[in-house]
């Protein structure tokens, strides 16, 4: 399992993580997610062997968001 923290830009309210908590929960290999609306970030579990990173960000921009890891 990986675990990654994505710096999220666009939200507003707790609309917005909850259409970006959703998106991302229908990943395949994603086992956990938990998006903080005041931090900006969505913290994510998944299996590396199932997702990448560049899928779980454009999951996210898929729904009308930016971004990006945090390093």
């Amino acid at each position: 399992m990986n675990k990654t923290i994505l710096k999220i830009t666009g939200m507003s309210c707790a609309h917005c993580v909850n259409k970006i908590e959703t998106a991302l929960q229908d990943l395949q290999g994603v086992v956990k997610v938990k998006v903080n609306l005041k931090k900006e970030i969505a913290k994510v579990k998944y299996d590396e062997t199932v997702q990448t990173l560049d899928n779980l960000t454009a999951s996210i921009k898929e729904v009308g968001y930016e971004a990006e890891p945090v390093n």
